[in-house]
């Protein structure tokens, strides 16, 4: 473990601001800002069940998972076209590159969009063309991560498995999202086999606002190499000790479990606990125009909420590379740009 050297409280924003550093969960709809909402309303002829922008973000208020899924789900109605797809993925990496992230796994769904009609090729397309302009024009890499919405059947994963396999060398993984209490991971473990068995990359929600038993299940049962959020696994001793040998990664939302009332407050929240105890945490923004923020939102108020280290930014940082599915030279050659950052910055 590389030793930091200290830094003063009034300097961390700009080292976290500055630093290289992956982004492993965020759902692309959830990165749709009001103002685009309303601007591919517009271009489709749709309307927007809200006046104006403002009112629009004034609704952002949620006392849990469901609330929000249910304003998130209205506003995936105005995209209707491969170009909204790819407008809305763009308008995400831009904010994402002007964070220092250097590299960031989006997830996205079929099933939302297939179920207002479009096809799975359109959403995909759209924001895989994104990705591939943000490598060129932007110098940060991205890949795309299918989830599952759990609380639909395993049937209809199936079906959107198939639908997108046909453009599968536009993914990366398969992942598992949308509402967590009442339907745990093992509902899907036979489609999660079948894309194992095809050599997809696996990750699973679980643990947000589930029980720990989720987490054990996601990893014992779909066999994922990657919780996401996985906070409640605080709660059991024998669940960090295991994810801590295991070194499995751990795509924690701070910000998100804030506005879901996960925790009370950002000084209440369990990450610097997390690392304190060995886990492979990460911090992510998960859905940044809903939440309130993108990465260095999430960093900079949860440090200044928990009182966090340069020792942790680094930590934090280094997890998200070493748990991305990049290949190792790459992980390498981002792991050495953030040591150089630490050195150098005054």
């Amino acid at each position: 473990m590389i030793q930091i050297k200290p830094i003063a409280a009034d300097r961390l924003p700009a080292l976290l601001q500055r630093m290289p550093k992956a982004e492993l969960h965020m759902h692309i709809e959830g990165s749709l800002e009001p103002e685009l909402m309303f601007a591919l309303a517009k271009r489709n002829g749709l309307s927007v069940p809200y006046p104006d922008v403002e009112s629009l973000r004034q609704a952002y208020v949620f006392n849990n998972l469901q609330e929000f899924l249910d304003i998130y789900h209205q506003g995936t109605l105005v995209l209707r076209t491969e170009q909204d797809f790819y407008d809305m993925t763009w308008a995400y990496l831009k904010r994402a590159a002007a964070d220092n992230v250097r590299h960031t796994e989006i997830f996205f769904d079929t099933q939302t969009h297939t179920g207002h009609g479009l096809n799975t090729d359109v959403v995909i397309n759209g924001l895989h063309r994104a990705c591939v302009d943000a490598q060129q024009q932007l110098g940060l890499s991205a890949s795309l991560i299918l989830c599952f919405l759990r609380h639909l059947s395993e049937v209809e994963a199936f079906e959107a498995l198939e639908q997108a396999l046909p453009l599968r060398d536009k993914l990366v993984g398969i992942g598992l999202a949308s509402s967590e209490l009442g339907h745990p991971p093992e509902k899907f473990a036979k489609v999660f086999a079948k894309a194992r068995a095809l050599g997809f990359r696996l990750v699973a929600h679980a643990g947000e606002e589930g029980p720990p038993a989720y987490i054990w299940s996601a990893l014992d049962i779909l066999k994922v190499e990657r919780i996401d959020h996985g906070v409640q696994a605080m709660k059991d001793p024998a669940l960090v000790a295991r994810l801590r040998q295991d070194k499995i990664p751990l795509t924690v939302c701070p910000r998100s479990n804030l506005k879901l009332r996960v925790f009370p407050t950002l000084a209440q929240h369990n990450l610097g606990a997390m690392l304190e105890a060995g886990l492979m945490a990460t911090v992510n923004s998960d859905d940044p125009a809903y939440f309130g923020g993108y990465m260095n939102d999430n960093f900079t108020q949860t440090f200044a909420a928990l009182g966090l280290t340069a020792q942790q930014a680094y930590q934090l940082a280094c997890n998200s590379f070493e748990a991305s599915f990049i290949d190792a030279s790459a992980k390498q050659i981002f792991q050495n740009q953030l040591i150089e950052t630490f050195e150098t910055f005054e």
